[in-house]
């Protein structure tokens, strides 16, 4: 019951996460960018839901427009990590020898750093902006995702069917993507949808930085930041981005307890 209930939770959280984020690219209540000076500060009300900041915009359209931006940066960064971390480490484990002993020594040093100081090391050479942030976060999460599919690789390589496959005469490539490759897929779908809250928890952080999406473009982690000077005379304008940013959060971390609790029953809570 529990695990269903996490589910279902998270499920509920991202879904309206992502439809949020959809709608931010096509609609939104009104112009996120646009300046109105006579509203400015005005809080929630039937007009705008969520109140609007220092320049007079609509705090509900840009929280839509800051989710398309944080969803994107985080899809893609998964996708560039899972993809490229799992051919990694597919290739690590299965030829192991020398090239897997170099490959674990750089694998571990970059582990040896915090995920977040190596995305502004890395977003400092590539330089803001999404592709930049998307570039710096998939390099600094990878080697979770080599680590783990390599892990995956060494306890499965023994078994019998992949025996059973040598000894027929598949080639150790054809083993590897149609015999290994297939049960890695749960510890990586466990972790992948961890990553996702990772990813958008740090590229808030960047933005609250000044080094994620440059302004005016809406982020939630650049709304926070320009939420402090104005923390007593008008609240609302960092509890709706904290908010969502915590949700997010929530939402991947509850889902991805539920699939680990799914794939290996004895993590499970009686």
């Amino acid at each position: 019951m529990p695990t269903r209930f996490n589910l279902l939770i998270g499920s509920t959280i991202l879904a309206v996460l992502f439809v949020a984020a959809i709608l931010g690219i096509v609609w939104t209540p009104y112009d996120p960018m646009l300046l109105d000076m006579m509203n400015r500060l005005q809080p929630p009300s039937g007009q705008y839901w969520l109140g609007t900041d220092e320049f007079g915009r609509d705090i509900l359209s840009r929280i839509m427009a800051g989710a398309a931006t944080s969803v994107g940066i985080a899809t893609a960064t998964v996708l560039f990590a899972v993809v490229f971390g799992t051919m990694i480490g597919l290739v690590s484990g299965g030829l192991r020898g020398w090239f897997d002993r170099v490959l674990m020594a750089v694998t571990d040093a970059v582990l040896a750093f915090p995920g977040i100081l190596l995305a502004l090391v890395l977003i400092v050479i590539l330089g803001a902006g999404g592709m930049g942030i998307t570039l710096a976060l998939a390099i600094a999460y990878m080697p979770a995702v080599v680590r783990v599919v390599r892990s995956t690789v060494l306890s499965v390589r023994e078994k019998e069917f992949i025996e059973a496959s040598r000894s027929i005469g598949n080639s150790e490539l054809y083993t590897l993507a149609a015999h290994i490759l297939p049960n890695c897929l749960a510890p990586i779908s466990v972790l992948a949808t961890s990553m996702f809250g990772w990813v958008i928890l740090a590229e808030s952080g960047l933005s609250f930085l000044g080094l994620g999406v440059p302004p005016p473009a809406p982020t939630w982690g650049n709304m926070l930041a320009t939420s402090r000077p104005y923390f007593e005379q008008a609240l609302w304008l960092s509890i709706s981005p904290g908010l969502c940013i915590a949700l997010a959060l929530l939402g991947s971390n509850l889902v991805g307890d539920a699939l680990r609790d799914r794939f290996d029953p004895r993590m499970a809570v009686a």
